[in-house]
């Protein structure tokens, strides 16, 4: 068998960077003899460690592949070209550009206790699925619950002022919830909320994903604000359920995002119904709360979703139910909902500052 050559190990693609083992600096060359391939990791405990092993043995076979971690002058590096990579003319990240292909979706809810969260991570899956490049920023900072719904195994790797996104089911999260304890609470005023919630936004490495979707906190207050002052193209997508009560709360989350300048795109009913085991579906939360929600906002009703137990254990095991029971009803939902979101196209508005000169 011919001698591996340099070139091709070099270009294998890292998974969760989705560059080369070239381009980052994974790669320390081979022996003169060919005969051993140093793999180089930020940490030891990458978390696509196994698979560059496995992906390097298979391209070379009869040589030894071993690991070693980066050095200091490595890994910043390693910052830099990732920092560089992600940043635009305006030095801010591309994605935050007028003109970038991002689309920042938040999804908001007004109260809690409606499923946000667990629509956010089932529909980012569910674009991850068709195909799109999707990353998730879980703004909750008082009640994160990303972390644990989409099933992580690893947390996000910190390169000095740069965090790398935790990757799980094809799509990149970050979350308070991987920097504090689960029990500890988050007490802080305003300023510092904003200053968390800037630093998620900016100092992640979310490179350009197709969608960055925001799970917003329940409310009108300061994080709100936040992301609509460092997220001026975000698209505001609305859960309720079907309840009144919930209706009218949602209502007015959906009014302050409009005087905010943002743009709202639809409603997402969610707990619509639940189907019997003779096949009769039993409207628990009551009937037309998100189609009352989106005909007073003059926007699209963009799908329901209906109550399922899997949906619910999925979400206290970190089990999404898109991908632990593709076929069920509500994954089917989460589906067509990703589908609708993605068909809609960006939105058109944009806020332009005002700047004093």
């Amino acid at each position: 068998m011919p001698p591996i050559e340099y070139s091709t190990l070099a270009n294998v693609v890292e998974p969760q960077l989705l560059r080369t083992l070239g381009d980052l600096g994974f790669l320390d060359g081979l022996s003169a003899d060919g005969a051993v391939v140093t793999l180089v990791l930020p940490v030891l405990n990458w978390p696509q460690r196994e698979y560059l092993e496995n992906e390097l043995a298979r391209l070379a076979p009869d040589a030894t592949i071993t690991v070693r971690g980066m050095n200091d002058d490595e890994r910043l590096g390693l910052r830099n070209y990732l920092r560089g990579s992600m940043l635009g003319e305006d030095e801010k990240p591309k994605f935050l550009e007028r003109h970038a292909k991002t689309r920042v979706l938040g999804i908001s809810s007004g109260k809690g206790g409606v499923g946000k969260s667990s629509v956010t991570v089932n529909v980012a899956i569910a674009l991850a699925q068709a195909g799109h490049s999707v990353g998730i920023l879980d703004a909750d900072v008082y009640g994160f619950s990303l972390p644990k719904m989409l099933g992580a195994a690893t947390d996000p790797i910190v390169l000095g002022d740069l965090v790398i996104p935790t990757l799980a089911h094809g799509v990149r999260c970050v979350s308070m919830g991987y920097f504090v304890p689960d029990e500890q609470p988050v007490i802080w005023r305003g300023p510092m909320l904003h200053k968390a919630i800037e630093q998620l936004v900016t100092e992640a490495w979310w490179d350009e994903p197709d969608f960055l979707l925001i799970d917003m906190p329940p409310g009108t207050g300061d994080v709100a604000l936040t992301l609509s002052e460092v997220l001026p193209r975000i698209e505001m997508y609305v859960v309720t359920t079907p309840q009144a009560a919930a209706q009218r709360v949602a209502q007015r989350s959906a009014y302050a995002a409009r005087k905010l300048k943002l743009s709202v795109r639809g409603v997402i009913e969610n707990m619509s119904w639940f189907t019997g085991d003779d096949g009769t579906r039993y409207e628990i939360f009551g009937s037309g709360g998100g189609a009352a929600l989106a005909a007073d906002l003059g926007v699209t009703m963009l799908g329901q979703v209906p109550l399922e137990s899997a949906l619910r254990v999925g979400g206290d095991e970190g089990l999404p139910i898109v991908v632990t029971h593709p076929e069920s009803e509500s994954a089917l939902a989460f589906r067509a909902l990703a589908a609708r979101i993605a068909a809609q196209g960006p939105a058109r508005v944009y806020r332009q500052e005002l700047k004093l000169l």
